[in-house]
């Protein structure tokens, strides 16, 4: 596995490829293409021992036609601006093809949070907070939670907003915790949608999701909480992984006590319900039913595509295929529900928080739930729908189509200005 795609050409390479069967003029596809703006800023905070260390960080807001900005914030030592840049793309077309009212944007801080207290990681947030002040807003730009960032990171985010506004704003971010105007039913969005899309691709394709092997790579809060939802329909969770290495029963592991063990020691390593420990490409080219990546962008290049033997791949992470993995996942008949789906329940929830914020009016998990339900299998159909309209071989090329018709119509009937 390379890893080396460039997943800001990927993403161009995805909306080129189905603007081939769309009428829309080659000028508005290629604005669709390029983000509006680009914030970088350099973070200088005060470490617990008096020195003082410097961080990038990066806001990037990709296209407001459907509605404000949203998209998540990470902190990880890969960030970069290229990688905001699709990412920031990839929300605007998740948002669309599920037909919530939002554009895209995505945040992240070049850093790697297990090296610095909490103390200290309060600090870079609040700076970054500062840095988007000018930014978001309820109407404007609402950032969310993403890799290695959670309900803690967007509190203190939404503290250091209202009180430099001196306002009430708790719909200027999402992915809070309750207490703070966050919605039930959030934690287990992103790996509900998974799951969800999932069983609609097995009942669309005629197989049986009970009994069915999976295997999932990446053990954070999506990989974790799609594993124990698959588990709970009935399928087999085979071999989970963590950028530890990965862990394997043919008979079954149990989500929870994966979890747990990762809980008590930092890894999924060495949980004692595995026959075999594996590295993170074994778990991705098992032969199982369900492949769910989890993790980072890029897991799967062209090269690594061709030993992944798994039937159904339902992508939890933001572009864990590249272009050439799609192709040749393409031609060995895997069908791939496309992160810009599968994954979207995060988003959605994010949406009904919103909402909630602006409303004053909170609503119960089983309100949540049934509503994302709702909206997710909508997608999918849609999604198939135009697989049948337009006889096209793979779902990712659907998704963009529907998405991409949907941002498009929408600044088209809005005009251009100036």
């Amino acid at each position: 596995m390379s890893g080396e795609a460039n997943p800001f050409e990927s993403l161009q390479s995805q909306i080129d490829e189905a603007a081939t069967h769309l009428d829309i003029g080659a000028d508005v596809i290629e604005r669709l293409k390029y983000p509006e703006r680009v914030l970088e800023t350099n973070l200088t905070i005060e470490r617990d021992d008096g020195e003082l260390e410097r961080f990038k960080a990066f806001r990037s807001q990709f296209n407001g036609d459907r509605g404000p900005y949203k998209g998540g914030i990470r902190y990880h030592p890969q960030v970069s601006r290229d990688e905001v840049k699709a990412l920031s793309g990839w929300m605007v077309y998740k948002c669309a093809t599920v037909g919530i009212p939002y554009g895209g944007g995505k945040g992240g801080i070049i850093i790697d949070p297990n090296e610095y207290s909490e103390a200290e990681l309060e600090r870079v947030t609040r700076a970054f907070a500062t840095e988007l002040r000018p930014l978001i807003g309820e109407d404007r730009d609402i950032p969310a939670p993403d890799v290695n960032t959670g309900q803690r990171e967007m509190n203190w985010i939404k503290d250091t907003y209202e009180t430099l506004e001196n306002t009430t704003e708790p719909g200027v971010i999402t992915g809070k915790n309750i207490a703070s105007g966050g919605s039930e039913g959030r934690v287990e969005a992103t790996g509900r949608s998974t799951v969800i899309t999932a069983r609609e691709a097995f009942d669309y394709l005629g197989k049986d999701l009970d009994g069915a092997t999976v295997a999932v790579q990446g053990y954070g809060n999506a990989g974790w909480i799609a594993a124990k939802l698959i588990d709970e329909m009935g399928a087999t969770v085979v071999a989970v992984s963590d950028s530890s290495g990965g862990v394997y029963n043919a008979d079954g592991i149990d989500p929870v006590t994966v979890k747990n063990h990762k809980n008590e020691t930092g890894s999924v390593v060495g949980f004692d319900g595995s026959e075999t420990e594996l590295t993170n490409e074994d778990v991705l080219t098992l032969d199982v039913d369900l492949l769910i990546p989890a993790a980072l962008e890029n897991a799967i290049d062209g090269d690594l595509a061709e030993q992944v033997e798994a039937d159904v791949i339902s992508e939890a992470a933001n572009g864990p295929l590249t272009p050439e993995a799609d192709a040749v996942l393409e031609e060995k008949d895997v069908f791939v529900i496309p992160d810009i789906l599968a994954n979207a329940g995060g988003v959605t929830v994010s949406y009904f928080e919103w909402v909630q914020n602006r409303q004053r009016f909170y609503w119960t998990e089983e309100k949540v739930n049934n509503e994302l339900e709702e909206l997710i299998v909508d997608a999918f159909d849609a999604l198939v729908e135009t697989i049948d309209e337009h006889d096209l071989d793979n779902a990712r090329t659907a998704a963009y189509v529907v998405a991409i018709r949907r941002v498009a119509n929408s600044f088209e009937e809005s005009g251009s200005f100036p």
